[in-house]
Order: C-alpha cells, then sequence, then structure tokens
C-alpha cells in the first residue's frame, strides 16, 4: 500500500516513525508521468531500504523560459498505481508552495560549480541550478539514507554526487543503469512527444553511442568519432546539441584514459533527447 502525502509534517512524522523503529529509508525522486524506468529505481530502492519514499514534483526552477513546464505530463492517478505495483511505502507530493514558501523566483538557489557549466548546462543555463536546488530541498524533506537515480541523466547524476560530497548530505546515492525500449531508445517521458514517424527514428541515438564506442575502442580518434557521430546523427534527421566522449567524470579525455561515457543531445521535431554509453578503452588504444 503506498501512502500519498502532500504535508510536510505528516511527511516527517512518517519517516520519523520508521527510523526511529531501525529501518532505512530509500528515496527516488521523480517529476510524475511515471515509466517503467521509474519503477525499476523504486525496486532498486527496495535493496537498499527497508521503506521507499518517492517524490512527484514537477519542478519549476529547472525549466528554462523556451521549455516545456506547463506541457510537461502529469498522471497523478497512473502515478500512485504503478509506484503501487513497484513496492513504494510513501509517495511525496508537494505543491510549489511547499517547496518555495516564498515563491520559486526569491527561493534561495543552491548552484554546483565546474559539472553545471558544460554539455547540458552550456544548452540550457540554470538548468541544473533549479536541480541542485530542489534536490538539496526534497533531501532535507525526506532526509533519507540512501536515494536512487537514473544513469539516463549522466550529468544530473555528477552533479548530485558533487551537491552530497561538498554539502556532506547523509545520503548514499546510488546510480541506477538506464531502462531501455526493445530498440534501444532510453526510456523517457519525453518520448511521448514523439509523432509516429520519430518515434522509430529516435532509436538511432543508442546506435550511433554504440558506433561511438566501437570506433574508440578500435582506436579511432576521438574528434573524428565525434564529427562522425554529429554528421550521422544530422544525416538521420537530427537537430544535434552535442555528441562527444569524455571521461566519466565529464572532462576531456587524455589518450591514456579508460574510463570513457559517449553522451548525446539531440532534439527530433519538437522533443529533445538525451543518452550516454559508459565504456572501458583498452589501455592500449589511442
Amino acid at each position: 500500500m503506498t501512502t500519498v502525502i502532500d504535508d510536510l509534517a505528516q511527511l516527517r512524522d512518517t519517516v520519523r516513525g520508521w527510523t526511529r523503529a531501525g529501518e532505512r529509508v530509500a528515496f527516488v525522486p521523480t517529476m510524475g508521468n511515471l515509466h517503467a524506468g521509474h519503477f525499476s529505481l523504486v525496486r532498486l530502492a527496495r535493496e537498499h531500504a527497508d521503506r521507499v519514499v518517492a517524490s512527484v514534483f514537477v519542478n519549476p526552477t529547472q525549466f528554462g523560459p523556451n521549455e516545456d513546464f506547463s506541457r510537461y505530463p502529469r498522471t497523478p492517478e497512473q502515478d500512485v498505481a504503478g509506484l503501487r505495483d513497484a513496492g513504494c511505502d510513501a509517495l511525496w507530493m508537494p505543491n510549489v508552495d511547499t517547496m518555495y514558501p516564498f515563491g520559486a523566483d526569491k527561493a534561495v538557489q543552491v548552484r554546483v560549480p565546474g559539472v553545471t557549466d558544460m554539455l547540458e548546462g552550456a544548452h540550457r543555463p540554470g538548468h541544473f541550478d533549479g536541480v541542485a536546488t530542489v534536490v538539496a530541498r526534497l533531501f532535507l524533506q525526506v532526509q533519507p539514507d540512501v536515494a536512487v537515480f537514473g544513469r539516463k541523466d549522466y550529468q544530473q547524476l555528477a552533479v548530485i554526487r558533487y551537491l552530497v560530497r561538498e554539502m556532506s548530505f547523509p545520503v548514499e546515492i546510488v546510480a541506477a543503469p538506464t531502462m531501455r525500449e526493445a530498440d534501444g531508445l532510453a526510456m523517457s517521458s519525453r518520448n511521448q512527444y514523439l509523432t509516429p514517424d520519430e518515434r522509430p527514428q529516435a532509436a538511432e541515438i543508442h546506435r550511433v553511442l554504440t558506433s561511438m564506442r566501437d570506433a574508440i575502442v578500435a582506436g579511432t580518434a576521438r574528434e573524428k568519432v565525434e564529427s562522425d557521430a554529429t554528421r550521422r546523427l544530422a544525416e538521420a534527421g537530427f537537430d544535434v546539441d552535442y555528441a562527444v566522449v569524455r571521461r566519466q567524470d565529464l572532462l576531456e579525455p587524455s589518450a591514456r584514459d579508460e574510463a570513457l561515457v559517449a553522451l548525446i543531445a539531440a532534439r527530433l521535431g519538437r522533443t529533445r533527447l538525451i543518452d550516454n554509453l559508459e565504456f572501458q578503452r583498452p589501455a592500449s588504444a589511442g
């Protein structure tokens, strides 16, 4: 049974009761419109704790002026049913006034330096400030022992890890693997924006990521791999923001770095998609 909570005092009383009983609490933050990928996070959280809290909050501070806050899909009844089936104990559903009591425009901001200035941060200014701000608030509200985040939002995961370490949040961060459709497309709430014609095209992102990995492992120069990936995506109808290979800490790699990640952000029609693929390069590769 999933208890739906929209009052902060009730949330804290509920979590306090669990911790007093010696139970470990896991947390899965979401923006709702949940799918199988989200529910896999809840199941993973259950492996790390006795109790699982999920949240649904569409955070206005992480949307830019030309982004889709107003049309972001909201499906609360479907979300509650899915979370119940996935074994979630409590669903935290704060409203904007609870999250930002003086208004979102007057909120205290949290900014993570460095890792937020590249890639997604460069293309979506202020986005990660909004993410860090709301996650810090959610951690203070829920006070979990462990929190689970998906690897699909790779840079977001790096931001959260930095936030937790730098601000000494007593929260263990668990990274969950990306859930994919049969054709490789990463599961995302944004996939429903794709038209029937665009949907099969969207899987080209994962195919390109795989080819980027294979080319790097084979010793192809990174610059050529990135330019070939950008060209291939453009030829498939994408407007490409970036198609790059980085170290797994998101810094520029050298020829000696072995732990790498390929990252893509590209728009197909009205839908902006992101994905990534971590891999190891052989020590002998250039």
